[in-house]
């Protein structure tokens, strides 16, 4: 029986390497890898290293090394081909069929990387000589720098139908044309020797090339762009043994270890922006391959970090995408793995934006990435209007399709109480009363009078409606709200990741207290737990540093009676209410605005009636927060 490289591949990101070996191994984990005493040779401290992602373990003491098939035939003892059994069946895959075919191909496999790796070398070695000089130009243009040329192994495939295959003749033209470097006009249609067979040809031809390697950084197919004007701007490989575009993700093999060290992986649209953001700084950027985000690729996400962060154009395009990927997402969605989603400016990609304003405007986009569910949100209730019951009911329709598509049961019932809430909030939240007959004859609304007008109909009142939507921390009461939850998270920074999401969304007005927040938030991406000196020594020793020590003050506010608690689930239940609390207001200041500006330009009942709910809503909130910040949890 014989298995493709590409099926055994399949077989071993299915499988859950440290699962595997903790059956008949204790295993520890140990940040993103796990440890345990080499069950190959007697050890008392651990050395041997089992990694995930990568999907390999390694004994520090004896070498042992090998991934799940290699476990499952030394540690167990089994045959090749039974290994493969058992694994398959664990993971839910039917093993192929004997096929000659197949067997030809994996004999070939060693022959197939040779050949991409023969082909990287010609590529780069062009860009160097005489017809690689338009590519070089473009590259200069771009701001593309040696260092990136050389990281990211740009080359150039010369405007000829025949180099490439003339200088890679020794392994001739159907294991080239089986890589995808070459194309096979009559392909495999037989045609009985009735037409001359045509010659092949190089597949790219006049463009800059780009390698796309694989998780160990074997060069599996090539993206080209063209130079000049032609048609089409981008051209991969086609799927091949080694390539399946639908699998892959542009820059795997460098995104997956720089996302270890920042907690993060940034997905955008295409090749450049993933080397413009490298070239930034942002080396944990990856890409898919010309379509948009598959299931596969989502999975590969969630195996290098939680939280992807999706990071496409502020167009239209670029956020149709967004919604496909989330849309994507929902039934392969499980406790503590979700994607967040970052907007670019419309008509900027990355490059643009870090070449306009720097790395700092980058980062500030990705510190504003919403979650999921506030996407999906967003996207429901703009998508139609919703004036009347039926339009409502529409909006109520849409919001259960999407918790139904989630197939885990408790991320389900949790994104249905979400939704619930919010359409509750949205359109039956407590109204005022309508407008009460006073013994003058008059109405009163709002601290305000209604009048006749000439006819002798009522007119109703326009109240003000206060301050224009504003940031966070404009009122006293929110400003000591506030200081107490940053105080809280620099007592207790284990609590800043589960509340990241909320904690990335808060507009905060004043800026010593924002970047406060968003260096906190920084931090907390680089372990899994922050100690609280090790986060002072984060901050520096500037005015966040001053500012922190402040806060932790024996006199500073708190959200708890007793600062030294050990209590999470007190402490996260304090501080969820805090967050989500800050958090209504400026929404309902731009909802109060909004709705006061309607009622402005037409004075129905119904609209006073939405001001005057918004009015309400606004009211609880802002005797919520002085409750809060007066209670006496804050000392």
């Amino acid at each position: 029986m014989t298995l493709t490289p590409q099926w055994l591949d399949e077989l071993r990101a299915r499988t859950s390497l440290s699962t595997l070996i903790g059956k008949t191994v204790k295993v520890t984990k140990a940040g993103r890898e796990y440890k345990a005493c080499c069950p190959f040779h007697n050890e008392k401290t651990p050395s041997f290293t089992i990694n995930d992602e990568k999907g390999f373990y390694h004994c520090f003491g004896c070498g042992a090394h090998g991934d799940a098939i290699r476990w499952m035939t030394d540690q167990r003892g089994l045959p090749f081909m039974e290994a493969v059994k058992e694994l398959a069946a664990t993971a839910g895959m039917d093993v192929p069929a004997a096929d000659p075919r197949a067997a030809k191909r994996a004999e070939q496999a060693k022959g197939l990387h040779d050949a991409m790796a023969a082909a990287q070398s010609f590529f780069e070695e062009q860009l160097g000589g005489i017809d690689g000089g338009e590519a070089r130009a473009y590259m200069q243009k771009r701001g593309i720098t040696d260092a990136t040329r050389r990281a990211f192994g740009f080359g150039y495939s010369p405007d000829s139908r025949g180099k490439l295959k003339t200088a890679l003749r020794d392994f001739g033209e159907p294991m080239l044309v089986e890589t995808g470097l070459l194309i096979d006009p009559d392909g495999a249609e037989p045609d009985g020797g009735k037409t001359k067979k045509r010659d092949t040809y190089d597949r790219f031809r006049g463009r800059l090339m780009l390698p796309i390697r694989d998780i160990r950084g074997r060069v599996i197919a090539f993206g080209g762009r063209i130079i000049g004007s032609g048609e089409p701007k981008y051209l991969n490989s086609p799927d091949t043994p080694l390539f399946d575009k639908g699998r892959t993700l542009y820059n795997i093999d460098k995104a997956s270890p720089a996302s270890r060290s920042t907690g993060r992986v940034i997905v955008v649209e295409g090749y450049m922006d993933v080397i413009a953001l490298a070239q930034a700084g942002f080396g944990e950027a990856v890409a898919p391959l010309g379509t948009a985000l598959t299931e596969h690729q989502i999975e590969r996400l969630w195996k290098m970090v939680d939280v992807p962060i999706l990071c496409f154009d502020g167009d239209s395009a670029g956020q149709k995408a967004a919604i496909r990927a989330a849309t994507r997402a929902l039934p392969l969605l499980h406790p503590g793995h979700s994607l967040a989603f970052a907007t670019l400016p419309t008509g900027q990609d990355p490059d643009d934006l870090i070449r306009a304003s720097g790395p700092q405007a980058m980062e500030a986009v990705l510190n504003a990435a919403e979650p999921l569910i506030e996407r999906l949100w967003k996207q429901e209730i703009s998508a139609a209007p919703l004036e009347t019951p039926e339009q409502k009911a529409a909006l109520k329709q849409r919001l259960r399709a999407i918790s139904d598509a989630i197939a885990h049961p408790d991320v389900r019932a949790h994104y249905a109480h979400e939704f619930r809430e919010r359409y509750d909030a949205l359109f039956f939240a407590r109204r005022n009363s309508a407008p009460q007959q006073r013994s003058s004859g008059n109405f009163s609304g709002g601290g305000q009078r209604w009048q006749r007008d000439k006819r002798g109909n009522w007119k109703a009142p326009i109240p003000p409606a206060g301050t224009e939507a504003r940031a966070i921390g404009a009122s006293g009461m929110e400003q000591r709200l506030l200081r107490a939850i940053l105080a809280a998270l620099l007592r207790h920074p284990e609590q800043i990741g589960p509340h990241r999401e909320m904690l990335s969304a808060l507009q905060i007005g004043d800026s010593l207290l924002a970047q406060l927040l968003a260096a906190m938030i920084s931090a907390s991406f680089r372990k899994e737990t922050v100690e609280t000196q090790a986060l002072l020594t984060i901050l520096g020793q500037g005015e966040l540093y001053n500012m922190a020590k402040g806060m932790l003050r024996a006199d500073a506010f708190t959200l708890t009676p007793d600062r030294m608690t050990t209590d999470p689930d007190r402490l996260a239940r304090d501080l969820e209410e805090a967050v989500r609390v800050m958090a209504q207001g400026p929404e309902l200041e731009a909802a109060l605005v909004e709705a006061t500006r309607r009622f402005e330009n037409d004075f129905s009942e119904e609209n006073f009636a939405e001001q005057q709910r918004i009015r309400v809503l606004k009211a609880d909130h802002d005797r919520r927060v002085a409750e809060l910040a007066q209670s006496e949890d804050i000392v």
